[in-house]
């Protein structure tokens, strides 16, 4: 039988739900508007990819905010990202040209990926064993609620006079509704206790040259061998259907809002799923699953194939992050949960997630975007390789216990 849930952490999964809500918002507004963007600033194909490029820059510099957790507590951080991404998406509606606007994006990112990150922790840390799981990838699955809300918004959106800048002024909402919610959050237990217990974090490359650091090198390349295809799976499927496939704005935000739509169901089941058949066994079927929806979404060409194929690749870009969430707050100790997190996430996981945009959006001038996006397919079973190989299994642990978990043989 499950653990129950009580009242305090039913609420808790609500705000940090809330939160991780416009991590998806966000991401899918870029991909939404880029054509828009492109003309608007004069941008080629290769321009847009070193823009996307650019603004995901500001992920790796989330690591700032993400390590600050383990000092300053999960409490405080998740505060101070949710007002700085508020105001940074209010910068990008104003911004006059494409400078202001990848700058006043880059900080979105940086304030945004430290949100979403310091609440996975937060969630790893403040609900039972046979449940975390779940609850990470419920959250993580709100992010994708953003985004299916998100493309059936930016068609009407592109309408209203701000046009594009729309979607961004909409994008300031958090913090409205954040100021209420936030009220009745309380810090991690499991932070207070270490923080009580244990000395302050030491320096910057102290984890990576502790204990933990070739377990953080193996998660990290994870991370950015998953990025390498997700990244771009979704950022330039709009590029590719109507470059390519002739679609028009309104069926790319029909076809991108049903396969959301349809990928919903199996989001919100993949945390009940790795809680059930384990993160390996889990990351078997996602990252499978991920691959060939992604290769098959940008080479088929019957409109409703695509869908499919797309809603496939929507499942699997949103249930690998639960899945390397969950191993990225499992292996480390609570005093250095964060900063683990924001290595193998963020400084080095992230390498991946900035270089694909570029790589694809130079390779897509000469061979199309259809080619240089289902090229890309591979990765995702590169990083399955290294979890299956590399990783142990931490399903139904304590974490007190799953960080002294030797790697599978």
């Amino acid at each position: 039988m499950l653990t129950p849930l009580t009242s305090y952490q039913k609420k808790l999964i609500a705000f940090l739900s809330v939160a991780t809500f416009f991590e998806g918002y966000d991401f899918i507004a870029l991909a939404q508007i880029l054509p828009r963007l492109r003309a608007d600033f004069g941008l080629n194909q290769g321009g847009g990819g070193a823009l996307v490029s650019f603004i995901n820059v500001g992920t790796m510099l989330a690591a700032v905010l993400v390590r600050l957790a383990d000092r300053w507590g999960r409490k405080q951080i998740l505060s101070i990202t949710i007002v700085g991404y508020t105001l940074a998406s209010l910068l990008s509606a104003a911004a006059p040209e494409v400078y202001s606007f990848a700058v006043a994006q880059l900080i979105a990112r940086v304030f945004l990926i430290g949100e979403w990150a310091v609440a996975m922790v937060y969630a790893a840390e403040e609900f039972p064993a046979d449940r975390r799981g779940m609850v990470i990838g419920v959250i993580q699955a709100c992010a994708s609620l953003g985004s299916v809300v998100c493309a059936g918004l930016v068609p009407l959106l592109l309408k209203a006079p701000l046009g594009w800048r729309t979607v961004y002024v909409v994008g300031a909402l958090p913090l409205a509704l954040m100021a209420v919610a936030r009220r009745g959050l309380r810090e991690s237990e499991r932070f207070e206790k270490s923080r009580a217990n244990a000395p302050a974090p030491a320096g910057l490359f102290t984890l990576m040259n502790g204990p933990y650091g070739a377990r953080l090198l193996v998660v990290a390349a994870c991370w950015a061998s998953t990025y390498l295809c997700t990244q771009t799976a979704i950022t330039f499927w709009k590029e590719f259907a109507v470059a390519e496939r002739g679609f028009s704005d309104k069926a790319v935000a029909g076809a991108l809002t049903l396969a959301a739509l349809g990928s919903m169901p199996l989001v919100f089941f993949s945390g009940r799923l790795i809680d059930k058949m384990g993160r390996r066994m889990g990351a078997v079927l996602i990252f499978v699953a991920t691959s060939v929806g992604i290769a098959l979404a940008y080479t088929l060409r019957a409109p409703w194939a695509l869908t499919a194929a797309l809603a496939v690749g929507i499942f699997g870009t949103s249930a690998v992050l639960p899945v390397l969430n969950a191993f990225t707050a499992e292996l480390f100790p609570t005093e250095v949960r964060s900063d683990a997190f924001a290595w193998a996430n963020n400084i080095l996981g992230r390498v991946g997630y900035v270089l694909a945009p570029l790589a694809v959006g130079a390779a897509s001038e000469r061979y199309g975007w259809g080619p240089s996006v289902a090229s890309t397919a591979i990765f995702p079973l590169v990083a399955l390789a290294i979890i299956v190989t590399q990783l142990p299994e931490t399903r139904g642990r304590e974490l007190e216990d799953t960080a002294r978990l030797d790697a599978a043989p």
